[in-house]
């Protein structure tokens, strides 16, 4: 499937994988996936998309993005709209496909194969764009979950599909990892309350 002499490049629809591996029960680790697809060829880039809220004062997803920015990725973000349905209940909507797309066109000149974290049927126009420039192009997600998150016409469009269990073991936190930082997580939210309760 990779070839050590082709350039990859990575393109991370960042709410998409970021539902398909909580549905599989693991988290990410990032430091490990950059890894794992560098030792599998020439890694040239690695794209991470996703809507951030402005208004809030914190963001659950902030320090991911800085992370991410100070090691390897280029983080790739803009305004989610805030809106209430007919139902009055209020939503976020944040769609990066149009600046995945746009980046993806204009890298595919320079990059062999392109992996596109995603399994949104939307992609399957760029996917087929990028296939008759002559580029392979890899898709991962899921079929484990119910139900799948990877769309039919998309799976089918790839040259190939990899499905997010199978990279687990390489590019997943461990489970004491994932305990631990559950637990940092709980004791800050609870040193937040107690300060809420001071006031």
């Amino acid at each position: 499937m990779f070839d050590q002499r082709e350039k990859i490049a990575l393109f991370i629809d960042g709410a998409n994988l970021y539902a398909a591996s909580r549905n599989l029960g693991f988290d990410i680790d990032y430091k490990k996936m950059l890894t794992f697809f560098e030792k599998k060829a020439y890694l040239l880039r690695a794209y991470y998309y996703t809507a951030l809220i402005e208004d809030q004062e914190y963001s659950s997803i902030r320090p991911l993005i800085d992370w991410l920015d100070y090691n390897g990725y280029r983080v790739v973000t803009k305004p989610a709209k805030e809106f209430t349905d007919q139902t009055g209940r209020r939503k976020v909507k944040g769609n990066m496909d149009i600046e995945l797309a746009i980046d993806a066109m204009e890298l595919s000149d320079t990059v062999d194969h392109f992996v596109l974290f995603s399994g949104d049927g939307d992609f399957r126009s760029l996917v087929d764009a990028l296939q008759r420039k002559g580029r392979k192009v890899s898709v991962v997600s899921t079929l484990a979950t119910q139900p799948p998150m990877i769309s039919d016409d998309l799976r089918r469009q790839a040259d190939h599909f990899i499905d997010l269990t199978s990279l687990k073991n390489e590019i997943g936190r461990s489970q004491a990892e994932r305990d631990a930082r559950l637990a940092r997580r709980a004791s800050m939210e609870a040193a937040e309350d107690e300060e809420e309760d001071d006031y």
